[in-house]
């Protein structure tokens, strides 16, 4: 799921339109042209995957690459934050650690499980380390562990995790480099 900071302000509860973040407008603007209409109504956030740059940069290049199909968020953050989780056909944009944006997913599915019956299926197309449930509950718990303790909540095998699928439908051009 996002990182710990996001870049729009959530849609309220009465599907408020949201107001697209300043730094990804031409980015939008851009996409909004590629798709010949005003999206702006479906747009959910802009954000970075995970809590640290080296982290949201890989996971940022897995969904680029087609490798990174779903991410994983704990419904705790959603209601500590007072918005509502993604649904189908939310647009958000993924930017790297710094901001810049990358792409825009589409959101196809959503579903809230239990941390302990995340299936393997969603660990493999969620696309981290070697795709194992293994290695997905290694280092989700220390993520949600992360998250919790900023909520002041207690990890636990039954913690509610909201379990998104999506898909890319618009690459921006990879952002400038300084030489």
């Amino acid at each position: 799921m996002p990182g710990a900071d996001t870049a729009a302000q959530p849609r309220a509860a009465t599907e408020s339109l949201v107001t697209i973040p300043h730094s990804i407008q031409p980015f939008w603007l851009e996409f909004q042209a590629i798709v010949g209409g005003d999206v702006q109504a479906r747009f959910y956030e802009a954000f970075h995957f995970d809590d640290n740059e080296p982290a949201a940069n890989k996971l940022a290049r897995l969904v680029l690459v087609g490798t990174k199909r779903a991410t994983a968020g704990l419904a705790w953050s959603f209601e500590a934050e007072n918005r509502p989780p993604p649904k189908p056909s939310d647009l958000s944009v993924v930017t790297n650690w710094q901001g810049e944006p990358l792409c825009v997913i589409e959101t196809k599915a959503v579903a809230t499980v239990p941390f302990e019956e995340v299936s393997e299926e969603f660990a493999a197309i969620e696309g981290e380390g070697d795709r194992s449930l293994r290695y997905w509950r290694e280092v989700h718990w220390a993520y949600f562990g992360r998250v919790c303790k900023r909520f002041r909540r207690v990890p636990s095998p039954r913690m509610p995790i909201v379990c998104e699928r999506f898909e890319v439908i618009y690459r921006g051009a990879p952002p400038e480099r300084a030489a």
